[in-house]
């Protein structure tokens, strides 16, 4: 390449300047055109939330700075269209290449995939690189070069492919290329309204984004608080986990810097025979694979936004009560420890991950809500909401993963409660109506004595409500859904072996029956391309997504052993549990922010066709969300509460 080419940088969610392969790229070959594009429209039904699109902000006004001082000023964009953006800066500067970091969620890939077939028709070379990722997934595969659909299995393929580590250095200088378009400030950007301001104010009190601030923190967790990771993960209150992912999401700290640091500590922790470390790192390397796995499982299967990987769900009578979603919302089902992870969700953006997966698998089994509209609630809501493990979330909640929870399983939230927070002090700092109950009593107030309610001050039904539903209620239900399920499954498969089926639709059977997609290999997408390049995936019509194996002398038991996670067992923690357990988790202990009121609405059918002859994704360009209406409870907390560092 000739060193005197004007390369525009794309800077998406990639917002570093160490350790960035596209970046490092353009600047080893001439001038350089940073430019970051906002354009609200595409984002369509995953439009950033209000705390989210704060981050956002601080982290480019960082990110502004820092290329700034290196001698390149970073162009932002709002724009109608990304690809006309680009296009005014390749005109303005006369570039000749497009360079860019690889993203995996569908709406990204769909964008993407199309902007390089435009920008290679016209002669624009164009060139994608990993920043974010282990290893691309595309390079993960069994023996058969058939994708893998469960965790173990891929992560022991992806350990085995690990490189020796490479890093990109910060560059020393930039050479800006030189020509002027329509940019603005990062004000007029408009990821943050009037009304937000006050709000938003207080999550600076609590957090630092940008690039510096995130190997700030990696530091911090390697050097201090790794070590005691096995034993502090699951604490729901304090600072127990890395505080990183909100940095990972925004790719202001690369993956790889991550996961070289922490292996590096496992391996020396190894030679001196501490097991504790080796331990911890093991199971935070873990939670990095879970990471790397839900961009896999998003890339070969990109309907997974809007339906479960595991095809028999579809037959799933789930309930759509919008008044059992708006109480979720709100704090108000009754359960203390459920009540309390959702209202410290509202105020801070933020809960801790086993609170994620409690409030999660409450949703879903108890209340039968589709796991849909909750895994969009936490994407407008969290602060580091991540669409990719949203999505793992909520379907491993769900039962929609070959490996995620039974769907028999249902968890009780009081046993819970004093696993997790048994002396109940995490549920009194968010629930100030149970502040004086004694810890006895405190996760299930509905049992206790009348003279102790009115001690503590709580009117079940008038200052804190009774619960929502009774949990033997709750298994009678959801085992009637599973029973019914089951009925219209094998009514359908029977009516497929006479020849007599009738069409089932679910909120996505738009998208079909697809095979496990084979890795793509060979002839690549567009013109314009390196053996770095994003690939998209390869559709192949079949049988697609098995059903989680069950033995069949099971199957006649099922009614005995319905509730795999029972009273007198829901105390343990399971192994796949404590997996999630990732890098989204943190401390859950902060000083509170008041959150203006939003509305939500809930997602309705989307729909993703694919075109499997050219390999390209094509997404529904209208997007329908019902209305509803705003979410009316604030929620107001003490002042006492301190934000983890």
């Amino acid at each position: 390449m000739e060193s005197n080419s004007k390369t525009i940088v794309w800077f998406r969610r990639d917002l570093r300047i160490e350790d960035n392969p596209a970046l490092a790229a353009a600047t080893r070959n001439g001038s350089v055109f940073p430019v970051f594009i906002w354009c609200p429209k595409e984002e369509g039904q995953f439009y950033p939330g209000r705390v989210s699109r704060w981050w956002l902000k601080q982290s480019l006004i960082q990110l502004e700075q820092s290329l700034k001082s290196l001698g390149a000023e970073l162009v932002m964009i709002k724009a109608q269209s990304t690809l006309s953006a680009l296009l005014d800066c390749i005109e303005a500067v006369g570039a000749t290449k497009v360079v860019y970091n690889h993203l995996y969620d569908p709406v990204s890939l769909v964008r993407d995939h199309n902007i390089k077939q435009k920008l290679g028709e016209l002669g624009i070379s164009v060139q994608s690189y990993n920043g974010d990722l282990l290893n691309e997934p595309w390079e993960v595969y069994d023996d058969d070069g058939k994708v893998f659909t469960t965790f173990d299995a891929y992560w022991e393929k992806s350990l085995r492919l690990q490189k020796e580590p490479v890093s990109h250095l910060p560059p020393w200088r930039l050479t800006p290329a030189a020509g002027s378009v329509k940019m603005c400030s990062v004000e007029e950007l408009g990821l943050e309204n009037e009304s937000e301001k006050s709000s938003n104010a207080l999550l600076g009190k609590g957090w630092a984004p940008g690039w510096s601030n995130a190997d700030k923190a990696l530091t911090e967790f390697v050097e201090n608080q790794v070590l005691a990771y096995s034993k502090d993960r699951l604490r729901v209150g304090g600072n127990s986990t890395s505080l990183l992912s909100p940095y990972l999401h925004f790719g202001e700290v690369s993956v790889r810097k991550v996961f070289n640091s922490v292996r590096l500590k496992q391996i020396l922790w190894t030679k001196e025979g501490n097991s504790v470390g080796d331990e911890s790192a093991s199971l935070y390397l873990r939670a990095i694979g879970l990471r790397e796995y839900s961009r896999y499982i998003c890339f070969n299967f990109p309907f997974t936004h809007e339906r479960s990987l595991l095809n028999n769900l579809k037959f799933f009578p789930w309930n759509a009560d919008q008044a059992h979603f708006k109480a979720w919302r709100q704090g108000r089902t009754g359960y203390p420890l459920v009540d309390a992870g959702m209202r410290e969700l509202w105020a801070t953006g933020w809960i801790h991950n086993k609170i994620r997966v409690i409030v999660a698998s409450f949703f879903v089994k108890f209340l039968l809500l589709p796991w849909q509209w909750g895994m969009k609630y936490f994407w407008d809501t969290l602060l580091d909401a991540d669409l990719e493990s949203d999505i793992i979330g909520w379907q491993y909640i769900s039962g929609s993963l070959p490996d995620g929870h039974e769907l028999e399983r249902l968890d009780n939230p009081e046993v819970q409660g004093f696993n997790y927070d048994p002396e109940g002090e995490y549920v009194r700092h968010w629930l100030p109506e149970l502040a004086r109950m004694p810890a006895e009593w405190i996760h299930h107030p509905w049992d206790a004595p009348l003279t102790v309610l009115k001690a503590a001050g709580v009117e079940l039904g008038m200052n804190y409500p009774n619960p929502i539903i009774d949990v033997d209620v709750a298994r009678d239900r959801l085992m009637q859904a599973i029973f019914i399920m089951r009925e219209k499954e094998a009514a359908t498969n029977a009516a497929d072996a006479n020849g007599t089926n009738e069409v089932v639709f679910d909120n996505s059977d738009s998208v079909g029956d697809l095979a496990n997609p084979k890795v793509v290999k060979g002839k690549a997408p567009c013109p314009s391309s390196s053996s770095y390049d994003q690939r998209v995936p390869s559709m192949q019509k079949g049988s697609t997504n098995k059903k989680r194996p069950k033995p069949a002398e099971e199957e006649k038991k099922l009614k005995d052993n319905w509730l795999s996670c029972n009273i007198k067992n829901e105390g343990k923690i399971s192994k796949a549990d404590d997996d999630l357990c990732s890098t989204a988790e943190s401390s859950s202990m902060k000083k509170q922010m008041t959150t203006s009121k939003n509305s939500f609405s809930v997602p309705q059918a989307i729909s993703m066709s694919y075109d499997r002859k050219s390999f390209e994704c094509e997404a529904s360009s209208h997007v329908k969300l019902q209305k509803e209406e705003e979410i009316d409870m604030e929620i107001n907390s003490g002042k006492n509460g301190a934000i983890a560092q």
